[in-house]
């Protein structure tokens, strides 16, 4: 099966939060394969997109890849929920983006309600993406399991 790739970009941060996340951040480069966080690793904040493409994906479960490119704001649930990241975030490409720290992120929600506003939107856009993604994963764990104790019995 062919890979999930956004076509609209569900992550895009309006010009307002794109300002405020550039003060705040530090700017980074990735180079292709590179990773800018992992699943279940901890929270180092998040990630703006201002060139190149990044592939967010769930371990094992390549069909549900997403490729997110400039002005995404990537590493939202982590970060507001201070949990391990739930999706892996890759360089496709040379890939630069604006990091902004757990601490620095949730300091602009606090004081700037209606940023705050826009980016639980897009937090509950991602949330339900990664509950799907990860209930898809536990068919097939389940599917696997049923099929080596079909395959034990036999």
């Amino acid at each position: 099966m062919k890979p999930l790739v956004s076509r609209s970009n569900i992550l895009k941060v309006s010009a307002e939060l794109k300002n405020a996340l550039e003060t705040a951040g530090r700017k980074e480069r990735f180079s292709p394969s590179q990773i800018l966080f992992q699943e279940d690793g901890g929270n180092v904040g998040v990630f703006l997109v201002s060139k190149g493409k990044v592939r967010m994906s769930v371990k094992d479960l390549p069909k549900l890849d997403r490729t997110f490119s400039f002005g995404s704001l990537l590493g939202l649930p982590s970060t507001f929920t201070s949990h391990a990241y739930s999706l892996t975030a890759t360089a496709v490409s040379e890939v630069d983006t604006v990091h902004v720290s757990q601490e620095d992120f949730l300091r602009i929600m606090r004081e700037q309600s209606e940023l705050c506003r826009e980016a639980m939107g897009m937090l509950g856009r991602e949330v339900s993406f990664i509950q799907g993604a990860l209930s898809e994963r536990r068919k097939q764990l389940a599917a696997r399991k049923f099929a080596l104790s079909e395959a034990l019995v036999s």
